[in-house]
């Protein structure tokens, strides 16, 4: 080849000569740390409220100039600090809270590592004043120049950050505006707020009020932060085995918002957000959620300190359980049952003798499908709770220690097999068989309670039931029904499909679903994880009705399907399956994988539009719906029923005006 036609080379960059191995400087030491503490002024104001909680304090107070940014205050009236120990809290890694790693392995505190002060004052302008108790005044610590001097104020501590990020100025070009700076702020003391009733707050920007939340009951706190409308559309969550307690409010599915702005988790009382547990929440909505829709909730988990692990992250806002898979599931569990009970069960104040209500409660609490309660709420959760709960004792103090009790009986996570009902393969017909041509007769939409429950009904008169008594039929679609508050509008193919829903599930036991084998193998390229999780799970896919094989060290071939899923997506189906079997455990992907196909045939065997129903079988269908659990929406998490009231009747025309 001749050389004049070569490309000519680049000439080769001096190489850069070799550093040497050095300690870095104790003032970037702090700014690096400073980095993975502090990312915004929301950041310092969290830091500075766990300080001042766990200084015991009871009014807690944020100042703040330009979002935080141009100036941060906190103050409180907690123990305050000695004189002599105010130069060591500046310190990394000086602390009080711990003195050996056991104490590590089972902290009780907000705070622990002693490396907020030191860091915030690497990369902003710090002052800290503090009062001792006993104390003839104050002290001033400046943390730039460490002047330390006489100061007035009560007892307690006031730490002062001024033009955060000033010696970072990178670092600074990425903050947004100061609204949003100071909306991240509050939403910081939000999240205090809501673990520390017991704890007045307090937030002023620019010298005006706003935020302010008094102490008192934690049920007043969460009306206060987060409005009377979470409360009216929330149930109370409450669970409690051994040394593991779950309580607080989960969302109605129609209060569902578009963003998860409203979704709250404490561990021990610390603020959290763990990929675990906001998939076993999620994993509770999944029959009853529309679409993308994201739940409302607020939900407290006490447990043994020495069973979570809160060193994991430097913000302190993600932790790691010993046994993450068990949390995950009596997470499930205890905001299931919580939304299990439709509204459509809940008693109605009516005329009926409160005799006549107690026994038409118990009735329903007992029918078929309805299980067991693992416990009752604590009475400062209760608000708006199903009436048929009884409250218990207020739960105890905050930072109490969980006493081990013995552990209450959790429901497995598939249903029992005692329970009365039909082989998978009888229930799939329950409703005019595989035809699924939306034939309906009057038995299928007829009530299977005790007797207990037939002398109820027959005691109570029409308007004394939550649905009322059926009226009439409107375009073969919806079914209108008058009760003691006015008019009921139901969605009868909507409601019968959740019934039917709700019937096949409690008939499943542990039978396996019934596959179709493929013509043709379908085959796809899958990662390593996922081979090895199809060959470790092989028993679980074909109980699943799924044959998933390895063709190669790269390549599954799946030779057999759900036969009630034959127009899917095979391959997204079984990627999905595998990605269930890797990170929970089998029991809990095969019932959602059941779920999902008894929603279907629920869904073909469901009464159709157009179809007239005389005035028994609309009556039967009222009565069932008021026996299932989650009958206020359908699988679909569209609602099934709407409530007319005389009020909202009365307005429509213009009565009373």
């Amino acid at each position: 080849m001749n050389s004049s036609c070569a490309p000519e080379r680049a000439p080769a960059a001096a190489a850069e000569p070799r550093r040497a191995i050095r300690e870095l400087p104790d003032e970037l030491i702090s700014q690096i740390a400073a980095g993975e503490v502090v990312e915004r002024p929301a950041s310092v104001v969290r830091e500075l409220v766990d300080n001042a909680l766990d200084a015991g304090g009871s009014q807690i107070q944020v100042k703040l100039m330009a979002g935080g940014v141009r100036s941060v205050v906190v103050e409180d009236d907690g123990l305050g600090i000695p004189f002599e120990e105010l130069p060591l809290a500046l310190k990394r890694h000086a602390t009080s809270k711990i003195r050996s790693l056991d104490e590590l392995e089972s902290v009780a505190t907000m705070g622990f590592r002693g490396e907020a002060l030191a860091a915030i004052s690497s990369v902003a302008e710090m002052a800290v004043s503090s009062r001792f108790e006993g104390a003839p005044h104050a002290h001033r610590l400046d943390a730039r120049s460490g002047e330390l001097q006489p100061a007035a104020r009560a007892r307690g501590t006031s730490v002062e950050v001024r033009e955060l990020f000033f010696s970072t100025p990178a670092r600074r070009k990425f903050l947004k505006t100061d609204a949003t700076e100071l909306a991240h702020c509050v939403e910081s003391v939000r999240r205090h707020a809501l673990a520390r009733p017991d704890v007045g707050f307090t937030v002023w920007h620019e010298g005006k009020l706003v935020e302010q939340w008094r102490a008192g009951s934690s049920e007043a706190r969460l009306r206060d932060v987060l409005g009377e409308e979470f409360m009216a559309e929330s149930r109370a969550v409450f669970a409690e085995t051994g040394p593991l307690r779950i309580y607080g409010r989960a969302g109605l599915p129609e209060a569902a918002r578009s963003r998860a702005d409203m979704q709250y988790v404490y561990v021990n009382g610390r603020y959290v957000r763990d990929k675990l547990i906001a998939h076993g929440i999620r994993s509770a909505y999944e029959d009853v959620l529309h679409g993308h829709r994201q739940p409302c909730y607020v939900l407290f988990i006490d447990v043994a300190p020495d069973r979570v692990d809160v060193n994991v992250h430097p913000t302190k806002i993600e932790v790691r359980f010993r046994d993450g898979r068990e949390i995950h599931q009596r997470v499930r569990y205890a905001v299931q049952d919580a939304l299990a009970l439709s509204r459509s069960s809940e008693p109605v104040a009516a005329t009926p003798s409160a005799a006549d209500l107690q026994a038409a409660q118990l009735a329903a609490a007992t029918a078929p499908g309805q299980r067991p309660s693992p416990g009752n709420p604590p009475a400062w959760f209760a608000a708006n709770a199903p009436q048929v709960q009884v409250q218990e004792p207020a739960a105890p103090a905050y930072g109490a220690p969980v006493q081990n009790q013995a552990p209450s009986d959790w429901r497995a996570p598939i249903h029992n097999s005692q329970q009365t009902g039909l082989a998978l393969a009888e229930a799939a017909t329950l409703f005019g068989g595989r035809d699924f041509s939306g034939s309906l007769n009057t038995q299928s939409l007829s009530t299977s309670t005790a007797p207990a429950a037939n002398a109820a009904a027959a005691a109570l008169p029409d308007h004394a039931w939550p649905l009322g008594r059926a009226i009439a039929q409107i375009q073969g679609v919806y079914v209108l029904a008058e009760n003691a508050q006015g008019l009921v509008i139901v969605d009868m193919h909507a409601a019968h499909e959740r019934v039917v829903y709700e019937r096949l599930k409690a008939s499943l036991g542990v039978a396996a679903i019934d596959s179709q084998p493929l013509l043709i193998p379908v085959t796809f390229a899958a990662t390593a994880t996922e081979i090895a999780t199809a060959e470790a799970h092989a028993s679980t896919l074909e109980r699943l009705g799924l044959d998933v094989a390895p063709l190669s060290a790269k390549m599954l071939a799946v030779r057999a399907r759900p036969a009630a899923l034959s127009g899917g997506d095979v391959v997204d189906l079984v990627r999905n399956v595998l990605a269930e079997l890797s990170q929970f455990d089998a029991s809990h992907a095969i019932e959602r994988a059941q779920h999902e196909i008894l929603a279907t045939m629920a869904c073909h065997g469901a009464v159709r539009a157009n179809r007239q129903l005389n005035l028994d079988e609309m009556n039967a269908l009222l009565r069932d719906m008021e026996r299932t659990e989650r009958a206020d929406q359908c699988n679909h998490g569209r609602p099934t029923w709407r409530q007319l009231s005389m009020r909202e009747l009365d307005a429509l025309f213009l009565r009373g005006r």
